[in-house]
């Protein structure tokens, strides 16, 4: 091996709720989960070799299954598009691939050990994942010219370039590499925003994999959880123009941008469920990097908010 690459994230199992602080479902609920997930992946062993464009189809089951509701579908991505989106659970994966369509799929770049994974290590097999091995920085060119060829051949690449987990919304610098794909390959970068919210839209890390939380304890979590609902929002796409860092600054500005909208307004809607005056967070801008607690939220205005999110969303000189 050449060197190693392993980015740090300052979050860890304990910006998990404890599990009797979370809505959850009854045992006959759970249950009916678990078999519900076992079909689908059952179905995805026979489907995926004969069919390999119903990947989305089944990505969209397994969300399904496990219980997490996407309250707005968004269209499908544009063939050949670098699709970036931030990082906080396993789900995110799932999340990107059903955003592909029949004839234009959206293929995960992942660390090595995915691979290794009970249930998603399987199914990136069978979905043409490509896998980096971070532990190794002179393998990190190939994996981008493969990158490249595959935009180049149509196929979409899903990326994390935060390059690990977080248990907010875009908390993590954009790493650049990735992009090298895009402007190598002419192609489109689309920002993808996901967060997740229980059913009064009230911010939860329920559904996050930190730390060294194990992959099933993760999925447990998620299979007990009532009311989980993933937020995905596409950005407008852009052309791969210019460096790779100020295409990794304006896909993090947009993805940053969008959480924020969707996070006040998920607290609007809790507000008004309890009839509560509406509090708005103040922490989710670029460089602000620390924890919150979503139960202290301070006082701020809806307009200050929203001034800020345009600034965010400005264009980087």
């Amino acid at each position: 091996m050449s060197g190693g690459w392993f980015p740090d994230s300052d979050c860890t199992p304990s910006c998990i709720p404890e599990p009797n602080a979370l809505p959850s479902v009854g045992l006959p609920r759970r249950a009916a989960r678990v078999v519900a997930l076992a079909s689908v992946l059952a179905a995805a062993t026979v489907l995926l070799p004969l069919f390999p464009s119903l990947g989305p189809r089944l990505a969209r089951a397994v969300l399904r299954a496990s219980g997490v509701v996407v309250p707005m579908r968004p269209a499908p991505i544009a063939a050949g598009s670098l699709v970036v989106a931030n990082h906080s659970s396993w789900i995110d994966v799932v999340a990107l691939t059903a955003l592909g369509g029949p004839r234009a799929p959206v293929r995960m770049l992942a660390k090595r050990e995915v691979g290794e994974w009970p249930l998603l290590g399987w199914l990136a097999g069978r979905t043409r994942t490509l896998f980096v091995d971070r532990g190794s920085l002179r393998t990190l060119p190939s994996t981008v010219a493969a990158m490249a060829e595959r935009l180049r051949g149509g196929e979409s690449i899903g990326v994390f370039p935060e390059a690990t987990t977080w248990c907010l919304p875009a908390r993590g610098r954009f790493r650049r590499a990735p992009f090298q794909a895009a402007i190598d390959a002419d192609a489109k970068v689309a920002p993808v925003t996901l967060w997740f919210t229980f059913a009064d839209g009230s911010p939860t890390t329920a559904a996050a994999f930190l730390g060294t939380e194990t992959f099933m304890s993760s999925l447990r979590r998620v299979l007990r959880a009532k009311g989980l609902r993933l937020h995905v929002i596409v950005s407008e796409p852009f052309p791969a123009v210019g460096d790779r860092r100020g295409l990794a600054v304006r896909a993090e500005s947009a993805v940053v941008g969008e959480a924020l909208a969707g996070l006040v307004t998920g607290l609007r809607e809790r507000a008004a469920a309890r009839a509560e005056p509406p509090a708005v967070p103040a922490v989710l801008v670029p460089n602000a990097r620390r924890a919150f607690d979503w139960n202290h939220v301070p006082e701020e205005s809806v307009e200050t908010v929203d001034a800020r999110r345009r600034r965010v969303l400005t264009p980087q000189p």
